[in-house]
């Protein structure tokens, strides 16, 4: 099949791996325009273009889609199928239809929860126990096009979005082919609209944990914001960013929430109800260390109270 395939970060390549795996002509590898990053602010190249590189494959970085040269060539370029995994831009109806088949979308939940930019991060921080991949035909809504398959996965009740990102884009990469192979025979379904649940992007303050909450939520939503944008607390105007918890009991009586209990091995947090364990966190300047490095670190002891958002 002739085909054009639109994805930007990391969570795309297995994909694009996939597809030439399996025969498919990719005509080009459409991408966001390379960005700076780091400390030296260097141009950096999105991982789905460094692979098209590796892979022999033209590559196009477009930064409009709705008017100029990519509009006219994508338009003109008689692809069987256009391919999209978080490519990260709304395509007009225009690119929608211009391949013979349409654009199939990978995305990264059990359509219609989670519509959005972040369907992982977003389910880990709900607490869901599952989630999945559905490839779908894509519309000019926001991830409502008709569906063609899904695949369901359980979400590990320590798992953080780093490792559930990994997992689900080879999940992704493994059904898009599938979906590929069916085509002809699949059927659409419609999406239930009324169930529909949005998510959205993450904004960086929302990583700071409210201890207020019980423990079950501040843990996921420290694992929800593992790697990026990451988990926080603040002390005395300090943040500590926080990597990995763990539920627990809280060990001593009742105490208000941000209360820190401190054992030879263990770095505890009274929350709403119950209480979290620090097992990895990192303060400022420093490297990520286990709970309890980080509060000899900061020569923490057991009744200091962290901040709660305001």
């Amino acid at each position: 099949m002739k085909l054009i395939f639109m994805g930007t970060p990391d969570f795309a390549v297995p994909t694009l791996d996939a597809i030439v795996a399996a025969g498919h002509e990719v005509i080009a590898v459409v991408a966001q325009p390379d960005r700076r990053a780091g400390r030296g602010r260097k141009l950096r190249s999105p991982p789905t273009v460094l692979r098209a590189r590796e892979l022999g494959l033209v590559t196009k970085q477009p930064r409009g889609i709705r008017r100029g040269p990519f509009f006219d060539w994508m338009t003109t370029a008689e692809a069987d199928v256009a391919v999209v995994v978080a490519y990260g831009r709304i395509l007009p109806q225009a690119l929608l239809s211009a391949p013979r088949r349409g654009c199939i979308n990978v995305h990264a939940s059990l359509l219609p929860k989670y519509r959005g930019a972040a369907p992982i991060h977003r389910a880990i921080i709900a607490g869901e126990a599952q989630t999945g991949i559905t490839t779908m035909q894509m519309d000019v809504g926001l991830d409502t096009g008709d569906m063609l398959l899904t695949e369901a996965t359980d979400i590990g009740p320590e798992e953080s979005t780093g490792e559930l990102w990994e997992r689900l884009s080879h999940t992704g990469a493994s059904l898009l082919v599938r979906t590929l192979e069916q085509l002809d025979a699949l059927v659409p379904v419609p999406q239930d609209h009324s169930a529909a649940t949005h998510a959205p992007p993450l904004d960086k303050a929302e990583g700071q944990v409210d201890w207020r909450q019980p423990a079950a939520a501040c843990h996921n939503l420290i694992r929800g914001m593992n790697p990026w944008p990451g988990a926080f607390t603040l002390l005395d105007g300090d943040r500590i960013k926080i990597q990995a918890s763990c539920v627990v009991p809280w060990p001593g009586a009742s105490a208000a929430p941000g209360t820190i209990f401190l054992t030879k091995k263990a770095l505890i947090v009274a929350t709403g109800d119950g209480a979290v364990q620090l097992v990895t966190a990192q303060r400022p300047g420093k490297r990520a260390q286990p709970g309890v490095q980080v509060a000899q670190g900061l020569r923490l002891t057991s009744g200091v109270q962290l901040q709660c958002p305001l």
